[in-house]
């Protein structure tokens, strides 16, 4: 088996030209056999590495799948590109589980997706026997690992796979994992020196964006609002949170839905599946909704709080623009976010809590960091990025520093004259001089500082500890009711007149008000695509409704931005938009041709010039039946412009009737002389030699046909 092979699939199968890094050598990998290694950004093209493989050699591949849910999308996906796959698990009655048995068994079944539980039965494990497999994919494969931030205790028995199976290549997958994950990865599934592949986890087409934590609601609502017909998510914390948020999205108007593990099964397949059909545009949801969700038209993600960790973070956000079209990911962060967290995590009396908690304060690192987000985000996987990426908000709106020195001995003075015995809210409360009862009754109104800060807002405050925070000037102690103490480096501006830096609110600020992101002012031709691609994905919402699967199986957003950019109208041009393939085509193409033809006439009619509008009307008409003769009076335009287009669109592949162009004597006469003048065929040569009695045009397109049917 060679690459050749791999990649004639690719473009028959699923429709793209060219693999993306590094999938041709995975795909190699499996080839020749050997233990495998894959560490991919979801997005990236991990499921190709083992489908490709899978659907050209001999047998079938096992897909080990942590979610129902998760297998039912790529199975359905599949499906809709023409491969034999299923998925066997408990979701299917005795019968459905038999009739797939012997499918299997009549060797029918190119991929089969069960559960880690399903591959552990000693009845699969007989019907696997029986079966001729060539490859066993771990999907999610960090599930695999305790210290992985998603483990399955199920999936640390996969190690079966090597010792009843030796002879047959395991790759694992998954988009997340640090160094030790990986390591245990290999030493869980006892994999044989395995090539290990870990590429870019940069997803440079995802917007990042950390705003501070207050006013969430109402900076959500100006997000959405914006962005009404694309569908994201909003990731809370709590259960409470997701109903909370979700009832104050309906209150304004907006499809959403709330999805936790305290709904019951029917409720929670409900929303995924009215989420899937893009009936709902936005679930706020808990981490218990993500993993299963395959769905490639996701455009933003919003994190309500802040996320346990990095890795749950880049999970998490890899939910939005899988299509690699543009997406955005907005992280909402506060001090109180941190507190909750680490009472959450020190309560934890698992083995690794204190692992769990160094976690987190990388990612709070990440949320308070002032320099380009991605680079941090990219330095936490062990790779480094050699300039700022200018798709964050640190890098579009870099912050301006002043001389903060005296604010901050105003904190630091105030927390040793409350002899540390203070929380944030009340030290700020203490520096804007309230009359509250618990500062009168413990005396801080008494104290020189008491008021020295009253010419700063309560919100500008929180940012300001939380900039010297995390400059190390003072910290929070989490044993002792999360007071504030001043740490050494405090001591020295406080004591020693140190100079300090911070960041000017205005910046912050500035920040914030991306939420009200400028509408921009969009050129006519851009405005033109936009209403195409809505045209599209009306298009294809209704073909899916009939077909009872996801808009997004039938094509993503990104294959229908490209058609709305390209506007293919003959099946050659469609066969060049990445993710239409054969199966696709033969579906759909028509669907869709059809529809930007519609579109481009309507919008000629209407007066707007866009591209390929003259060649679309030219066909539109002939397919009314009119002569290029009757076309030609009907435009006002010249019939060597109407021979023009419909030679180019034929040899394009539109279906032309050439009798309709050109006599049979005509193209034979002509297909002989072509034949003996032999290639480069040259226009005036050609007429000379049939003694002018055929015209330029009818030559122009014999040699089309020439090349289309008779050279092949």
């Amino acid at each position: 088996m060679n690459l050749t092979t791999a990649k004639a699939a690719l473009k028959k199968t699923f429709g793209y030209d060219e693999f993306r890094p590094m999938q041709a050598d995975i795909i190699q990998s499996i080839y020749d056999k050997k233990d495998t290694v894959v560490l991919m950004p979801t997005g990236g093209g991990k499921s190709l590495c083992f489908q490709v493989p899978a659907i050209t050699m001999e047998g079938m591949c096992i897909v080990v799948s942590p979610l129902i849910s998760l297998m039912k999308d790529q199975v359905e996906a599949l499906n809709d590109n023409g491969v034999d796959a299923v998925f066997l698990n408990s979701s299917q009655s005795t019968e459905e589980q038999q009739h797939i048995e012997e499918e299997i068994y009549q060797g029918r079944i190119k991929l089969l997706y069960v559960s880690p539980e399903k591959m552990l039965s000693t009845q699969f494990l007989q019907i696997l026997k029986q079966a001729t497999i060539n490859l066993f994919a771990i999907d999610e494969a960090h599930c695999i690992s305790a210290w992985g931030h998603d483990f399955r205790p199920e999936y640390t028995k996969m190690r079966f796979l090597k010792n009843q199976f030796a002879n047959i290549p395991v790759v694992a997958l998954t988009a997340t994992a640090d160094k030790i994950t990986r390591k245990d990865i290999v030493d869980q599934l006892g994999l044989a020196e395995p090539n290990v592949f870990i590429s870019s986890f940069d997803r440079p087409n995802i917007s990042l964006d950390v705003r501070p934590g207050q006013k969430r609601i109402e900076q959500i609502l100006e997000f959405i609002n914006q962005r009404r017909k694309q569908a994201g998510i909003i990731y809370c914390l709590s259960r409470k949170n997701t109903e909370d948020v979700c009832r104050k999205l309906l209150a304004k108007g907006m499809k959403a839905g709330f999805y936790h593990a305290g709904m019951n099964a029917k409720e929670r397949d409900r929303v995924q599946t009215d989420f899937l059909n893009d009936n709902l545009n936005v679930v706020c949801a808990t981490v218990a909704f993500g993993m299963g969700i395959d769905k490639s038209n996701v455009r933003w993600v919003i994190h309500y709080n802040l996320p346990k960790n990095m890795e749950g973070y880049y999970q998490e956000i890899g939910r939005a623009g899988r299509d690699g079209a543009k997406a955005e990911a907005v992280l909402f962060y506060s001090f109180r976010d941190v507190t909750v967290l680490r009472e959450i995590l020190s309560k934890n009396e698992s083995k690794n809590a204190e692992i769990q908690l160094s976690k987190l304060d990388r990612i709070q690192q990440f949320a308070d960091a002032h320099i380009c987000r991605r680079k941090i985000l990219l330095s936490y996987f062990g790779e480094s990025l050699d300039k700022d990426c200018g798709n964050c908000d640190v890098c579009k709106n870099p912050p301006q520093h002043f001389d903060g020195t005296v604010i901050c001995q105003k904190a630091l003075s105030a927390i040793y004259r409350t002899r540390e015995r203070v929380g944030m809210g009340l030290l700020i409360d203490i520096l804007r001089g309230s009359r509250r009862r618990e500062i009168l009754q413990n005396g801080f109104d008494q104290i020189k500082t008491y008021g020295a800060g009253g010419d700063i807002t309560s919100y500008d405050w929180q940012l300001l500890l939380l900039q010297m925070l995390n400059s190390g000037l003072i910290e929070i102690a989490y044993d002792y009711h999360n007071v504030l103490r001043i740490t050494e480096a405090g001591k020295a501006v406080l004591f020693d007149n140190k100079k300090m830096q911070l960041v000017k609110m205005t910046s912050v600020k500035e920040r914030q008000q991306k939420a009200k992101t400028k509408v921009k002012v969009q050129s006519k031709r851009e405005r033109v695509r936009d209403e195409l691609f809505e045209v599209l994905r009306q298009l294809r919402k209704d073909l899916a409704r009939k077909r009872g699967v996801p808009p997004y199986i039938i094509f993503s957003d990104a294959t229908l931005e490209e058609m709305a950019a390209e506007r293919p109208v003959t099946e050659f041009d469609m066969h060049r938009i990445s993710g239409v393939g054969e199966k696709k085509f033969a579906q759909y193409g028509e669907d869709f041709i059809n529809a930007i033809l519609g579109f481009i006439g309507t919008q000629s009619q209407s007066g707007t010039k866009v591209k390929g509008d003259s060649q679309v009307l030219t066909l539109q008409l002939y397919n009314r039946g009119f002569t290029p003769d009757q076309i030609s009076i009907e435009r006002d335009i010249q019939l060597g412009t109407v021979y023009n287009h419909l030679t180019e669109l034929y040899a394009r592949g539109q279906k032309i009737d050439w009798k309709k162009l050109i006599s049979k004597k005509e193209l034979d006469l002509t297909i002989q002389q072509l034949e003996r003048s032999g290639e480069p065929f040259r226009l005036k040569e050609l007429h000379e030699a049939l003694e002018g009695k055929i015209s330029y045009d009818r030559i122009k397109f014999a040699i089309a046909y020439y090349h289309k049917v008779v050279a092949g």
